[in-house]
Protein backbone atom coordinates (compact mmCIF):
# COMPACT_ATOMS: atom_id res chain seq x y z
CA UNK A 1 0.00 0.00 0.00
CA UNK A 2 1.74 3.19 -1.09
CA UNK A 3 2.61 5.90 1.90
CA UNK A 4 0.31 8.61 1.78
CA UNK A 5 1.98 12.21 1.28
CA UNK A 6 1.60 13.21 5.44
CA UNK A 7 3.37 10.06 6.46
CA UNK A 8 5.57 10.68 4.32
CA UNK A 9 6.96 13.59 4.97
CA UNK A 10 7.17 12.77 8.60
CA UNK A 11 9.29 9.70 7.68
CA UNK A 12 11.50 12.09 5.61
CA UNK A 13 11.78 14.67 8.38
CA UNK A 14 12.27 11.65 11.06
CA UNK A 15 15.25 10.32 8.58
CA UNK A 16 16.63 13.74 8.53
CA UNK A 17 16.56 14.29 11.60
CA UNK A 18 18.12 10.88 12.64
CA UNK A 19 21.06 11.11 10.10
CA UNK A 20 21.45 15.17 10.91
CA UNK A 21 22.11 15.59 7.26
CA UNK A 22 21.37 13.83 4.05
CA UNK A 23 21.76 13.81 0.36
CA UNK A 24 19.18 13.67 -2.53
CA UNK A 25 20.82 10.30 -3.36
CA UNK A 26 19.97 8.70 0.17
CA UNK A 27 16.60 10.70 0.32
CA UNK A 28 15.82 8.74 -2.97
CA UNK A 29 17.43 4.72 -1.90
CA UNK A 30 15.08 5.27 1.56
CA UNK A 31 12.14 6.28 -0.98
CA UNK A 32 12.61 4.41 -4.11
CA UNK A 33 8.77 4.42 -5.31
CA UNK A 34 8.52 8.28 -4.46
CA UNK A 35 10.01 10.39 -8.11
CA UNK A 36 12.43 13.17 -8.02
CA UNK A 37 9.89 15.85 -8.51
CA UNK A 38 7.50 14.45 -5.62
CA UNK A 39 10.27 14.56 -3.22
CA UNK A 40 11.83 17.89 -3.93
CA UNK A 41 8.47 19.27 -3.57
CA UNK A 42 8.29 17.35 -0.26
CA UNK A 43 11.73 19.14 0.73
CA UNK A 44 10.75 22.30 -0.60
CA UNK A 45 6.84 22.10 1.49
CA UNK A 46 8.96 21.04 4.99
CA UNK A 47 11.72 23.73 4.38
CA UNK A 48 8.70 26.49 4.23
CA UNK A 49 7.28 24.98 7.04
CA UNK A 50 10.37 24.90 8.51
CA UNK A 51 10.84 21.04 9.77
CA UNK A 52 13.88 20.72 7.69
CA UNK A 53 16.71 23.04 5.87
CA UNK A 54 17.03 22.56 2.20
CA UNK A 55 20.84 22.17 0.90
CA UNK A 56 22.68 22.34 -2.17
CA UNK A 57 22.19 18.82 -2.69
CA UNK A 58 20.17 17.45 0.15
CA UNK A 59 18.68 18.87 3.53
CA UNK A 60 20.21 19.23 7.12
CA UNK A 61 18.50 18.80 10.24
CA UNK A 62 16.63 21.95 11.67
CA UNK A 63 18.88 21.41 15.24
CA UNK A 64 22.55 21.35 13.16
CA UNK A 65 21.43 24.33 11.25
CA UNK A 66 20.72 26.77 14.57
CA UNK A 67 24.08 25.59 16.21
CA UNK A 68 22.85 23.10 18.61
CA UNK A 69 24.93 20.43 16.61
CA UNK A 70 22.42 17.86 16.94
CA UNK A 71 20.34 16.27 20.21
CA UNK A 72 22.79 14.99 22.60
CA UNK A 73 19.91 12.47 22.95
CA UNK A 74 19.36 11.52 19.73
CA UNK A 75 23.56 11.21 19.37
CA UNK A 76 23.38 9.12 22.58
CA UNK A 77 21.07 6.83 20.72
CA UNK A 78 23.07 6.39 17.14
CA UNK A 79 25.78 3.93 16.81
CA UNK A 80 26.30 2.92 20.21
CA UNK A 81 28.78 -0.20 20.07
CA UNK A 82 31.12 1.86 17.96
CA UNK A 83 30.94 4.86 20.23
CA UNK A 84 31.43 2.03 23.32
CA UNK A 85 34.63 0.96 21.20
CA UNK A 86 36.41 4.41 20.52
CA UNK A 87 36.09 5.18 24.33
CA UNK A 88 37.35 2.16 25.68
CA UNK A 89 40.06 2.59 22.89
CA UNK A 90 40.96 6.11 23.90
CA UNK A 91 40.92 5.43 27.53
CA UNK A 92 44.50 3.32 27.32
CA UNK A 93 45.76 6.64 26.30
CA UNK A 94 45.30 8.69 29.05
CA UNK A 95 48.33 8.73 31.44
CA UNK A 96 48.98 8.90 35.25
CA UNK A 97 49.73 12.39 36.40
CA UNK A 98 48.70 14.24 32.89
CA UNK A 99 46.77 16.99 32.36
CA UNK A 100 43.58 16.43 30.11
CA UNK A 101 40.67 17.92 28.18
CA UNK A 102 37.72 16.25 27.19
CA UNK A 103 35.32 17.93 24.74
CA UNK A 104 31.66 18.04 24.33
CA UNK A 105 29.95 15.26 22.90
CA UNK A 106 28.40 11.42 22.65
CA UNK A 107 31.92 9.80 22.17
CA UNK A 108 33.51 12.15 24.83
CA UNK A 109 30.76 11.44 27.16
CA UNK A 110 31.16 7.65 26.62
CA UNK A 111 35.29 8.13 26.94
CA UNK A 112 34.23 9.60 30.21
CA UNK A 113 32.41 6.81 31.55
CA UNK A 114 35.26 3.83 31.43
CA UNK A 115 38.22 6.79 32.43
CA UNK A 116 40.61 5.37 34.60
CA UNK A 117 40.55 6.60 38.33
CA UNK A 118 44.00 7.51 38.64
CA UNK A 119 45.54 10.76 39.25
CA UNK A 120 45.14 12.74 36.63
CA UNK A 121 43.36 16.60 36.17
CA UNK A 122 40.34 16.29 33.90
CA UNK A 123 39.23 19.76 32.28
CA UNK A 124 35.67 19.75 30.51
CA UNK A 125 33.40 22.13 29.18
CA UNK A 126 30.42 19.05 29.43
CA UNK A 127 28.25 18.53 32.18
CA UNK A 128 27.33 14.68 31.28
CA UNK A 129 31.55 14.13 30.63
CA UNK A 130 31.28 16.00 34.46
CA UNK A 131 28.53 13.72 35.68
CA UNK A 132 30.48 10.56 34.70
CA UNK A 133 33.52 12.05 35.73
CA UNK A 134 32.02 12.48 39.77
CA UNK A 135 32.67 8.84 40.08
CA UNK A 136 36.49 9.34 40.56
CA UNK A 137 38.16 9.61 43.62
CA UNK A 138 41.92 10.20 42.73
CA UNK A 139 41.02 12.31 39.31
CA UNK A 140 40.43 16.22 39.93
CA UNK A 141 37.84 17.43 37.55
CA UNK A 142 37.80 21.20 36.67
CA UNK A 143 34.28 22.05 34.72
CA UNK A 144 35.16 25.62 32.51
CA UNK A 145 32.24 27.97 33.06
CA UNK A 146 30.22 29.40 29.73
CA UNK A 147 27.34 30.06 28.16
CA UNK A 148 24.80 26.78 28.47
CA UNK A 149 23.86 25.12 25.04
CA UNK A 150 20.98 23.01 26.71
CA UNK A 151 21.04 20.66 23.66
CA UNK A 152 24.28 19.60 24.22
CA UNK A 153 24.72 19.80 27.99
CA UNK A 154 27.89 21.88 27.06
CA UNK A 155 29.40 25.42 28.10
CA UNK A 156 30.53 27.87 25.09
CA UNK A 157 31.72 31.47 23.94
CA UNK A 158 33.85 33.94 25.00
CA UNK A 159 34.27 33.19 28.66
CA UNK A 160 35.02 29.36 27.86
CA UNK A 161 37.67 30.51 24.81
CA UNK A 162 39.48 32.90 27.45
CA UNK A 163 39.32 30.09 30.44
CA UNK A 164 40.91 27.62 28.23
CA UNK A 165 43.47 29.97 26.99
CA UNK A 166 45.16 29.82 30.15
CA UNK A 167 45.70 25.90 30.85
CA UNK A 168 48.08 23.96 28.54
CA UNK A 169 47.32 20.55 28.47
CA UNK A 170 48.83 17.01 27.77
CA UNK A 171 45.93 15.51 25.58
CA UNK A 172 42.83 16.98 24.21
CA UNK A 173 40.40 14.43 23.42
CA UNK A 174 38.01 16.21 20.49
CA UNK A 175 34.71 15.72 19.78
CA UNK A 176 34.06 16.40 16.04
CA UNK A 177 30.59 15.70 14.02
CA UNK A 178 31.64 15.29 10.46
CA UNK A 179 34.89 14.90 8.35
CA UNK A 180 35.00 15.73 4.36
CA UNK A 181 38.18 15.81 2.26
CA UNK A 182 37.33 19.51 1.12
CA UNK A 183 36.25 20.79 4.53
CA UNK A 184 38.37 18.70 6.90
CA UNK A 185 36.83 18.27 10.93
CA UNK A 186 33.47 20.11 10.92
CA UNK A 187 30.58 21.05 13.09
CA UNK A 188 27.33 22.88 13.37
CA UNK A 189 28.02 25.68 15.49
CA UNK A 190 30.65 28.60 14.90
CA UNK A 191 31.05 28.87 18.34
CA UNK A 192 32.09 25.71 19.25
CA UNK A 193 34.50 25.38 16.52
CA UNK A 194 36.54 28.48 17.30
CA UNK A 195 36.60 26.63 21.16
CA UNK A 196 37.79 23.33 19.62
CA UNK A 197 40.57 25.01 17.32
CA UNK A 198 41.52 27.12 20.62
CA UNK A 199 41.72 23.68 22.25
CA UNK A 200 43.94 22.73 19.57
CA UNK A 201 46.16 24.90 20.34
CA UNK A 202 46.94 24.34 23.64
CA UNK A 203 47.61 20.46 23.66
CA UNK A 204 50.06 19.39 23.14
CA UNK A 205 48.67 16.42 21.74
CA UNK A 206 45.21 15.91 20.20
CA UNK A 207 43.26 12.60 19.88
CA UNK A 208 39.89 13.09 18.04
CA UNK A 209 37.19 10.42 18.59
CA UNK A 210 34.79 9.57 15.58
CA UNK A 211 32.58 6.79 14.68
CA UNK A 212 32.90 6.18 10.78
CA UNK A 213 29.45 7.41 9.89
CA UNK A 214 30.86 10.35 10.44
CA UNK A 215 33.38 10.55 7.29
CA UNK A 216 32.43 12.31 3.95
CA UNK A 217 29.35 14.59 5.18
CA UNK A 218 29.98 17.79 5.65
CA UNK A 219 29.09 20.23 8.39
CA UNK A 220 28.76 24.07 8.47
CA UNK A 221 31.92 25.37 10.18
CA UNK A 222 34.93 23.89 9.46
CA UNK A 223 37.56 23.02 12.98
CA UNK A 224 40.76 21.95 11.72
CA UNK A 225 42.33 19.98 8.95
CA UNK A 226 43.94 16.19 9.62
CA UNK A 227 47.49 17.64 9.84
CA UNK A 228 46.17 19.17 12.98
CA UNK A 229 45.34 16.38 14.57
CA UNK A 230 48.15 13.41 16.11
CA UNK A 231 45.74 10.68 16.83
CA UNK A 232 42.36 9.32 15.62
CA UNK A 233 40.47 6.89 17.60
CA UNK A 234 37.49 4.87 15.61
CA UNK A 235 36.06 1.69 14.72
CA UNK A 236 36.71 -0.82 12.26
CA UNK A 237 34.75 1.02 9.31
CA UNK A 238 37.00 3.67 8.05
CA UNK A 239 36.92 3.79 4.05
CA UNK A 240 40.24 3.32 2.76
CA UNK A 241 41.20 6.41 1.28
CA UNK A 242 40.37 8.13 4.46
CA UNK A 243 42.82 5.93 6.35
CA UNK A 244 45.40 6.10 3.41
CA UNK A 245 44.90 10.28 4.13
CA UNK A 246 45.21 9.81 7.21
CA UNK A 247 49.30 8.24 6.64
CA UNK A 248 49.81 10.93 4.56
CA UNK A 249 49.30 12.95 7.11
CA UNK A 250 51.13 11.20 10.05
CA UNK A 251 48.02 10.57 11.83
CA UNK A 252 48.15 7.36 14.26
CA UNK A 253 44.77 5.51 13.86
CA UNK A 254 43.59 3.23 16.57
Amino acid sequence: MAMGMKQRRESIVELINQEGNVSFSQLKKAFPDVSEMTLRTDLKSLDQSRLIVRTHGGARSVQFVVGTDDLLLNRNARNVEEKNEIATKAAKLVRPDSTVFIDSGSTTTALARVIPDQRELIVTNSLTVAAELARLEQGRCIVIGGNLNRYSMSLYGSKTIEDVSSISFDVLFLGVTTYNSSMGFACGSDEEAALKRTLIAHAEQTVVLMDSAKVDRRSTFRICDLDDVDVLVSDNGLPDDFLRACRENDVEVI
